[in-house]
């Protein structure tokens, strides 16, 4: 596996605990999101590095989520149905941030619009969903930060699948080995991948989407 890993113990320590956080895997100008498949899907996606193949389907919403733990909890460490092959997916920050930008949240909040007629137009016009969920720890636990997922379909979804995917790589081994450590409660030992704080560089954007 490429990606850099440390205890998390350590990442627990070094990390925000509170906030809308977008933590992710980066490395110079790139960051890392994940995504859960099954076998024939994940097949197809590591061998071409791109999406597509008679399982996968264009035609759906695909969410991706830049922070491990989260993936962890949704895919449960690799045991869900459909979810037994994770995805490290790495793409440029300048294409993350202009997928970020494109996106409206996926429900009403008058925090961030003015009437409940300017979400639904935004909802009609744009083909990219953002949530803020509570994030979780390594057991699947609520914590007290929330972490970002983002919904992607249409044009949008087939540029990421096609032409802005710069690597993909199957992590679902690393995934098992540090699943059988939480299993057997031995967190002093479990790495998880190396992640920061990712700021867009727009502060209006910041603002429109929540991030702090």
């Amino acid at each position: 596996m490429t990606l850099k890993t440390e205890l998390y113990s350590e990442a627990i320590k070094r990390l925000p605990s509170t906030g809308q956080i977008i933590l992710g895997h980066q490395e110079n100008e790139q960051i890392v999101v994940y995504q859960a498949y099954n076998r024939q899907i994940a097949d197809y996606t590591v061998k071409n590095q791109a999406f597509g193949g008679s399982n996968y389907s264009y035609n759906r919403m695909s969410w991706i989520k830049p922070n491990f733990l989260w993936m962890m909890y949704r895919c449960g460490w690799a045991s869900k149905e459909n979810q037994e092959r994770v995805l490290a997916i790495w793409i440029s920050k300048i294409d993350f941030e202009s997928i970020l930008s494109e996106a409206t949240f996926s429900s009403f909040n008058p925090a961030y619009y003015s009437s409940h007629e300017q979400w639904k137009n935004e909802i009609n016009e744009k083909e990219v969903r953002l949530q803020w969920d509570p994030d979780h720890d390594s057991f699947g636990n609520k914590v007290t930060r929330r972490a970002i997922q983002i919904g992607m379909k249409g044009d949008v979804l087939k540029n990421f699948g096609q032409r802005q995917i710069m690597a993909i790589e199957d992590i679902t081994e690393f995934v098992k080995e540090q699943k059988v450590l939480v299993d057997n409660n031995q967190l002093d030992k479990l790495l998880i991948p190396i992640e920061d704080v990712f700021k867009p560089t727009e502060e209006t954007l910041c603002k429109r989407l929540g991030v702090e």
